[in-house]
């Protein structure tokens, strides 16, 4: 579902609301979602999953696929998501 999508969904269940308030509160909600990231806080949405930074080890024996070269990666943070058992449950029903 795309930005879009989601503004218009939100204004059928709510026409007391405007589409540029709908756009405030998505934007303020996701703005939230990743400053808490960039602070590697852990993101709790309870009933649907948590949203946290991993941290991801250096490497200095990776290979390049394509010619078998020994190359180095360097450390990063990478986003995860783990469901929650309830929605997992709704989603194998």
């Amino acid at each position: 579902m795309s930005r879009p999508e989601l503004i218009n969904r939100l204004k059928e269940k709510h026409s007391n609301l405007t589409k540029f308030q709908l756009e405030k509160i998505i934007d303020t909600f996701f703005e939230s979602i990743e400053s808490a990231l960039i602070d590697k806080k852990t993101i709790e949405l309870r009933g649907f999953g948590t949203y946290f930074v991993k941290e991801i080890k250096e490497k200095y024996s990776a290979r390049n696929p394509k010619t078998g070269e020994l190359i180095y990666v360097p450390k990063k943070n990478k986003i995860r998501f783990r469901a929650s058992k309830k929605f997992k449950e709704f989603l194998n029903q």
